[in-house]
């Protein structure tokens, strides 16, 4: 081939290899079925660029995975400015929480960030330590009815409940304990419909008169009830405090000096309280379950949380010396990602890695797949902490774990989280042996990555 031939072919890229499916409808069962083993095995069979066809010629798309660590940094971070969250699951999630920072775009997006940003710096966040020990002790002691009986507790549950309460104080200032059993049975329900209708091209139109939908829109009414009613009695009784909500009504934009509506500030809250607890509670509920199998790390946490909290309250000075705990909890956020999957949308033609990938496709990320790439984790599968030794960290390509996204919109609330998960594992793992079954644990796929079932856990007072 002449230079210029393949001067022309590395500009234009050349077809992504990928499954074929079966006749008409392409992978859609196959993906349906298991999106995330699918995905998995499309990159070990093809590479780190797929293209996999679904759907039946008049609806028919071609998704491409982009699963090389030097492909999502080009998706998420140096070319970030061609890619847009234009594609169905964010227009779900668009309707489910509305147009706030995760799911705003363009000069919208751009202005919310501005003054959602120093909201999140590590001296605010570093005000909510207090009340994240204090969160973790109730939890401790709310377990101890149940180790004394010999009764396993869930893990899941529990960690929905402890960061519903955590984020409820950080965003309203306030406890929530009224909202979670309205969380309990909407925010799974919400979180799978949203995804499902998202990758599916022959959704259902919400507005027809089904159960499905009926009970979707309730579900909603009341959260957005509970969530306005909040916001309305923090106004009426506006104070000085560093919850979310008094913030962002005080916030104004640096560049304007215009500040948040109403709809925005109950956009913005609605996004830290739904995001905000589910993510954390997966990440928590797994690193639990993970060390209740590997007593030899659970063994290395708890000596480091009796030096640290042998010295009392937590401070964070006193939080940097859970190293170790931080890599638990960053190794078990690998294992099993809530953010399994990242979409985008690319605004113009581009070229992946040498692949073409033209406008208005779906492309997609995902940190699941991505953190058992056998090219930067050696023994994908196993649980290793020791792999986020700050050396390892440091070695390792910037992109191979992105758990919280990457780029401009990567997660604000990533450093809370971590804070929240830290100080939670330390407190119980001080408090409790925790046993758990080493098992394949089933799924459940909606907006973020959960356990499908009860995760049970016996505890053992130290």
């Amino acid at each position: 081939m002449a230079v210029r031939e393949r001067v022309a072919v590395q500009r234009q890229g050349i077809e992504a290899p990928g499954p074929k499916g079966i006749p008409v409808i392409g992978s859609a069962i196959a993906m349906k079925r298991d999106l995330l083993g699918f995905m998995h095995r499309g990159m070990l069979e093809y590479g780190d660029v797929v293209k996999s066809v679904v759907g039946p010629p008049p609806i028919r798309v071609s998704a491409y995975g982009v699963f090389h660590p030097d492909g999502v940094q080009h998706v998420l971070a140096s070319n970030a400015d061609n890619y847009c969250k234009a594609d169905e699951v964010y227009g779900e999630v668009r309707k489910l929480l509305g147009n706030g920072l995760l799911t705003s775009e363009g000069d919208v997006w751009k202005r919310q960030k501005r003054m959602v940003q120093p909201l999140f710096t590590h001296k605010q966040v570093a005000s909510y330590v207090p009340m994240i020990e204090n969160e973790a002790r109730n939890l401790v002691e709310r377990w101890s009815p149940s180790e004394q009986r010999g009764e396993t507790v869930d893990l899941h549950s529990e960690m929905t409940r402890v960061t519903l309460r955590v984020v409820g104080r950080a965003v309203f200032g306030s406890d929530v304990d009224h909202m979670i059993p309205i969380f309990h049975d909407s925010v799974p329900f919400l979180s799978r419909r949203a995804f499902e209708r998202g990758i599916n091209p022959l959704a259902v139109p919400e507005d027809w008169p089904l159960p499905s939908n009926k009970k979707a829109q309730a579900y909603k009414d009341s959260i957005e009830k509970v969530v306005n009613d909040l916001i309305a009695d923090r106004r009426r009784a506006a104070t000085e405090g560093n919850d979310l909500v008094n913030l962002l009504l005080r916030a104004q934009d640096p560049e304007g000096g215009i500040g948040l509506s109403d709809e925005e500030v109950r956009d913005q809250a609605l996004i830290f309280l739904m995001a905000g607890h589910e993510t954390t509670a997966t990440a928590l509920t797994f690193t639990f379950h993970l060390l209740g199998y590997h007593a030899d790390v659970q063994a290395r946490v708890r000596e480091e949380a009796q030096a640290v909290l042998s010295g009392g309250e937590f401070t964070m000075e006193s939080i940097r010396g859970l190293g170790y705990t931080m890599q638990a909890v960053k190794e078990a956020m690998r294992l099993y990602p809530s953010a399994h999957a990242i979409p985008r949308s690319p605004i113009g033609d581009d070229v992946i890695m040498g692949y073409r990938i033209p406008a208005g496709s779906p492309v997609i990320t995902s940190p699941w797949v991505t953190h058992r790439h056998p090219g930067f984790w050696d023994v994908p599968e196993r649980f290793d902490p020791d792999r986020f030794t700050p050396a390892r960290e440091a070695a390792r390509h910037r992109y191979a774990y992105f758990p919280f996204g990457g780029g401009p919109r990567a997660c604000i609330g990533q450093y809370f989280s971590m804070l929240e998960a830290v100080i939670v594992t330390a407190m119980v793992i001080n408090a409790y042996d925790v046993a758990t079954a080493e098992r394949t644990v089933p799924l459940f796929l909606g907006i973020t990555l959960r356990p499908a079932g009860e995760m049970p856990a016996t505890l053992t007072r130290r």
